[in-house]
């Protein structure tokens, strides 16, 4: 394998850096006299490294010189090198590589990264090693820092398919309950005791012992985020049993006046009465495209991002709003967003020199952000997310509260350190799209997963977001942050679009987005709502890492992904649609009517062999 290092420029502007040089001179023991960086440019190539790095100049903004740009220092020998380095694979990485490609580089380029080399210059020697401002260098949840170089075999790695695990909860006449009590604490999945109990139960009933993939995939979908177990929840408040859970209080208004409601609770967003609406639709007897005046619903969504949010204020809030762009785009039969909202529940902000009389500071969890860090970044991660996919954000909501309980015992508070994150927003759907019938999914249909490829990011998110705040184990954080990438949504987008300018012509039969617990949720809800069972080849699933294994592949929340299924006699369209728009995409295997085959699952791997 051969790579190349290329400097950039700058990755600060004048004011960023003086504003980095303030935020360290408050926490660190010695003054920074200077302060710069620049891009560095990480790439995997192939064949001749002097063509491929004439390739690389014509796309990359390279630094003038050879090697890396080092910033003049005035104290010769006081100055610190840093490299910060993407923890996972990044967005700008998927798009430049993309790029590349399609640029007809993909012979000589196979990845291309981009990382940071930071030089602080301070006033006398500086020789600490616990750097108290190592978060004002880099972003912990996403990035790396060393005072290495990156390892570039670390970073293009493809290591061998890594196998399906069993977790012996039988083993030398163990508690099977204890087993499983500490691979739930150590795994961080937020199963309860009776699901313990549950599963145990279950596996004994079996005669074996479960596989990591089935204990992780039980705790994505059965998570609080995804159940919403105490909003279903029968409440007995003070001795008085209510009628209702939460969730019935919420839908009886539904329930009441369903009026002018298309359906509501049982798609991706809610769809309302719309009305008459001009739409361009092509028409393919004469090969153009046409006005059409037809009805077009309203559709309306809004949902919460809270502990990716709380953890990484501008990828959580990015990836909340993507994620919630994603359902406006997947009800019905395919669906177009159009305009987007975004809301903040924070604890005080405690403002440097300006905290008001009222606030309290009563320390966080070490792994959260503060709620000024929460305000400063994650409105701008919700917001950027919109306008690079193309939807404006167009109203939002923000409110603080921290105060004592004075209801319970001394030290008890109540307030958002934890924050609520909200996304949502409005969009259309045609009339003749805007519900999910079974009867439009044939027999053999194709179950494609339309979007980015798998990622071992976001792994566990689910589960990780039901944990109550301050329990979840840090080093797990890292495994459950998501990435976003506007621009790989937006390609897919553009093929639900062009879909569902089709009309009756439209080659998607149904349409699910992929959100907490990846494929192990949306693929599984997909064939279900079609009335099938499916067989999933996860070797087949699009991936940066062949070195992933079964539970990474199949609960990972890589985001940017649909699940689709397409008629047979829809196939050569919908390609030939993909194919303009360049999403990437995983073909399964066809779908089984229930009389034929039992509705089940059968995971299954070209390396390794897995048990159904």
């Amino acid at each position: 394998m051969a790579y190349l290092t290329l400097a950039g420029d700058s990755c600060f502007s004048a004011s960023e850096a003086q504003k980095i040089k303030d935020l360290i001179n408050k926490v660190a023991p010695i003054k920074v006299a200077n302060l710069r960086g620049s891009w560095v440019y990480h790439a995997h190539i192939e064949g001749d490294a002097s063509a491929a790095k004439q390739k690389l100049a014509q796309l990359l903004p390279l630094a003038t010189g050879s090697g890396l740009a080092t910033p003049q220092l005035t104290h010769i020998g006081h100055g610190r090198k840093w490299y910060v380095t993407p923890r996972y694979l990044s967005p700008w990485s998927s798009k430049a590589t993309s790029i590349a490609q399609v640029c007809g580089f993909e012979q000589q380029i196979r990845q291309i990264e981009r990382g940071r080399v930071i030089t602080v210059e301070f006033e006398q020697p500086y020789n600490d090693k616990t750097v108290p401002f190592r978060d004002i260098l880099h972003d912990r949840m996403t990035e790396t820092l060393s005072t290495d170089a990156p390892d570039l075999n670390a970073m293009f790695a493809e290591g061998q398919p890594a196998p399906l695990e069993v977790v012996d909860i039988f083993a030398d006449g163990q508690d099977p309950a204890q087993v499983l009590n500490s691979y739930n604490k150590t795994r961080g999945l937020a199963l309860d005791q009776s699901e313990v109990e549950y599963l145990v139960d279950k596996f004994t009933k079996l005669g074996r012992p479960p596989h990591d993939i089935e204990l992780f995939m039980f705790a994505q979908v059965n998570s609080e985020h995804c159940r919403h177990k105490q909003f279903n929840a029968n409440w007995t408040i003070d001795g008085l049993a209510k009628g209702r859970t939460l969730f019935e209080m919420i839908r009886n208004t539904h329930k009441v006046t369903p009026d002018f409601t298309v359906s509501a609770y049982s798609d991706n967003a809610a769809v309302m009465e719309g009305q008459e609406a001009n739409l361009w639709a092509p028409d393919y007897s004469t090969g153009s495209w046409k006005l059409n005046k037809e009805l077009l619903h309203v559709l309306a969504k809004v949902e919460t991002h809270n502990h990716p949010t709380a953890i990484a204020p501008f990828p959580g809030a990015a990836t909340g709003s993507g994620g919630e762009i994603r359902d406006e785009g997947a009800v019905g039969r395919g669906s177009m967003p159009k305009a987007g909202l975004c809301g903040f529940w924070v604890s005080d902000l405690l403002i440097p020199d300006h905290q008001a009389p009222w606030e309290l500071d009563v320390g966080r969890p070490a792994h959260f952000a503060s709620s000024l860090d929460i305000m400063l970044e994650a409105p701008i991660g919700s917001a950027r997310f919109n306008n690079e996919f193309g939807r404006p954000c167009l109203a939002g909501t923000f409110r603080t509260l921290l105060m004592a309980d004075d209801t319970k015992v001394e030290g008890e508070y109540r307030g958002y350190h934890k924050p609520i994150m909200i996304a949502g927003g409005l969009g259309t759907v045609r009339e003749k799209h805007a519900l999910k019938r079974p009867s439009d999914v044939l027999e053999g249909a194709h179950v494609i997963v339309l979007g980015g490829p798998a990622m071992l990011i976001g792994l566990g998110g689910g589960a990780a977001s039901s944990n109550a705040s301050g329990e979840g184990n840090a080093d797990l954080d890292f495994d459950s942050v998501q990435r976003g990438n506007p621009e790989m949504e937006r390609r897919a987008q553009m093929v639900i679009n062009t879909c569902v300018a089709l009309g009756d012509h439209n080659p998607i039969a149904m349409i699910h987005d992929v959100g907490a617990g990846g494929l192990s949720n949306a693929l599984p809800e997909l064939v279900n709502d079609a009335g099938f069972g499916g067989r999933f080849e996860l070797r087949q699933v699009e991936s940066v890492d062949r070195g992933m294994s079964p539970l990474q592949i199949w609960c990972n929340e890589a985001q940017e992904r649909y699940v689709v299924l397409v008629n047979s006699d829809g196939m050569e369209r919908f390609t030939s649609i993909c194919s303009k728009f360049h999403p990437l995409g995983s073909l399964f295997d066809r779908l089984a009517d229930q009389t034929k085959r039992t509705r089940a699952l059968r995971f299954l791997g070209r390396w390794n062999r897995l048990v159904p």
